[in-house]
């Protein structure tokens, strides 16, 4: 089907399920799988209409919408769902599945990195965030093995399967030939970051989050969160990993080296103040546990044989951003330990 022929079902799908009639729809910014639009209605409302491509679990998809409305009911800032009529999260008719939430104006990603007053404030807001889902039906806070978080084993098997493939016909040139030698590089690398994840505690506290609190999911207005966006499903994952994956982001480390570790300790202290309960054992953790999370990570080297359509040149950018990170909190990851430590003590 076409982008317009997409946009006339998106339509009707507005006008009959939600009640909502456009006046206006136009093309989004894209999303890793999905297409999405921008809507504003006859009343003046502006709404973020996500497509889901065909073959998507709809009902994980619900699942992740849900898990969004319970952290906005405890005051996170998460835009809210529009369901349809009946009531649901996600509408489906003419082949297609949509959702809509209300449209947040005058934000942009995270992606630009963060910097002065944003340290704390995202800092905040993954506390609330985490102390709002700890109390979440899929179960409380529990102890999981440091290996749960960053699993270098499993990080060689994906590596060395990778080589594997490529083997019979190494790319010689663009991104593949750059993904194929950083996969050789990051697989001899995993050693000496096995050495240096053994310092972590023997288990850190997982939790339900937010799961995909990557950049792009993070809308900042100012130095305000204006909103966090694109939930996953429920599971349990670290909070220590969810809070180091989005405060040490590659390309807020890449943009400001010397920034990273003040950034941190505001960061770190904004959260604890939002969600005392997590404790200083894994808070400590985040910087040790963001740099070994890089470190065993295969994604986007893997896309040019899994997925080459998935391809974009910001994706490549944020690949090559991604490696050229992994090295920086190593270097100083004794520093920033050691002020984490002063703080939280």
């Amino acid at each position: 089907m076409s982008a317009q022929s997409d946009i006339m079902v998106v339509t009707g799908i507005l006008t009959l399920l939600y009640r909502i009639v456009p006046v206006s729809v136009s093309e989004g910014p894209a999303g890793t799988a999905t297409r999405n639009y921008l809507v504003e209605d006859r009343e003046g409302g502006r709404w973020f209409v996500k497509e889901y491509p065909r073959g998507t679990n709809v009902a994980e998809e619900r699942q992740a919408l849900a898990l969004g409305e319970s952290a906005r009911a405890t005051g996170v800032p998460v835009p809210a769902v529009r369901r349809t009529v009946t009531g649901e999260l996600i509408a489906s008719a003419g082949g297609l599945s949509v959702s809509v939430t209300e449209y947040v104006a005058d934000a942009q990603t995270a992606e630009g990195g963060l910097s002065g007053g944003r340290w704390a404030a995202v800092g905040e807001a993954v506390g609330r965030l985490h102390r709002a889902l700890a109390r979440h039906p899929a179960g409380p806070p529990r102890p999981v093995p440091v290996g749960a978080v960053c699993d270098v084993e499993r990080a060689g098997r994906r590596l060395e399967d990778l080589l594997a493939r490529w083997a019979a016909a190494p790319p010689s040139q663009g991104f593949a030939a750059w993904a194929h030698r950083t996969a050789a590089r990051r697989l001899a690398a995993l050693p000496e970051a096995a050495a240096r994840l053994e310092r972590l505690p023997v288990t850190l506290t997982a939790q339900v989050v937010h799961e995909d609190l990557a950049s792009p999911n993070l809308l900042l207005r100012g130095e305000e969160v204006a909103a966090l966006i694109d939930f996953r499903p429920p599971g349990h994952r670290s909070a220590a990993w969810e809070l180091g994956r989005i405060v040490l982001d590659p390309r807020t480390v890449l943009a400001r080296p010397d920034e990273w570790i003040p950034g941190l300790i505001r960061a770190v202290d904004a959260y604890r103040v939002a969600n005392p309960a997590l404790s200083a054992e894994d808070l400590l953790a985040v910087p040790r546990v963001a740099a070994g999370y890089l470190a065993c990570s295969v994604y986007p080297l893997s896309e040019p044989l899994n997925d080459p359509a998935a391809l974009t040149p910001a994706l490549e950018a944020y690949g090559r951003a991604r490696q050229e990170a992994a090295t920086v909190p190593w270097e100083r990851l004794e520093e920033a330990e050691e002020v984490l430590r002063d703080v939280l003590s």
